[in-house]
């Protein structure tokens, strides 16, 4: 795939939608931060559901903290994998009131010492809660990214890396959520829906239907 190619692509993108932003609900980066934790292996939907109670009770680190994880547990239990998810966030509430004061820092390398939090956590942070340029590859993005050629890679880091150095400039703040879109509703797993697809002329998936 080639830059025009690509420019295109962000271009239908960003014109079907033109301020992309994630489907978990939140106020604030501590907000999104437990949002997203809680949403490894389980859908936006089901940790919406759970948060509009959390966080009515504790939606600080201080609060949660203070919860205490088996309380904690009561309002994340029909997330997947709750009890490590509790324990997780605990470890991180205090970790942040203990180095932090209390907030989310701004910084990767502190983020991915928090309990819970891995590279792709991170990404999302730093961009969905910073603004920063960073891209968090999910299941749906590297799918997306290997099926249409747009950044083939074998593992997500190297999807990753690609997108990175192959997105344009202009397109990076919005193309994660932008692709995580594209990927969750369009450019579905079993059956892609390429008829409905914006990009679907400049996809490199061999089964697209196109001329």
């Amino acid at each position: 795939m080639n830059t025009k190619q690509r420019q295109t692509i962000f271009a239908r993108l960003q014109a079907q939608n033109p301020e992309p932003t994630t489907e978990l609900n939140y106020t604030t980066p501590f907000e999104l931060l437990i949002a997203v934790m809680l949403s490894a292996q389980a859908t936006d939907k089901s940790v919406n559901k759970a948060t509009i109670s959390l966080f009515k009770v504790a939606n600080t680190a201080q609060a949660i903290w203070e919860l205490g994880e088996e309380k904690l547990k009561n309002y994340i239990k029909t997330i997947g994998l709750f009890n490590n998810k509790a324990r997780n966030i605990i470890q991180t509430c205090d970790i942040l009131l203990k180095q932090h004061d209390g907030k989310v820092p701004r910084e990767r390398q502190a983020l991915e010492a928090l309990p819970g939090v891995g590279r792709k956590t991170a990404n999302v942070i730093l961009n969905t809660a910073f603004g920063e340029s960073t891209i968090a590859v999910d299941t749906h993005i590297f799918r997306l990214a290997n099926r249409t050629g747009l950044a083939p890679g074998k593992t997500v880091r190297q999807v990753e890396e690609q997108l990175l150095k192959t997105v344009p400039k202009k397109y990076q703040k919005n193309a994660h959520h932008w692709l995580i879109l594209h990927g969750r509703y369009v450019c579905t797993a079993r059956k892609p829906k390429c008829e409905e697809c914006v990009i679907a002329d400049l996809c490199e998936y061999p089964e697209n239907g196109k001329e």
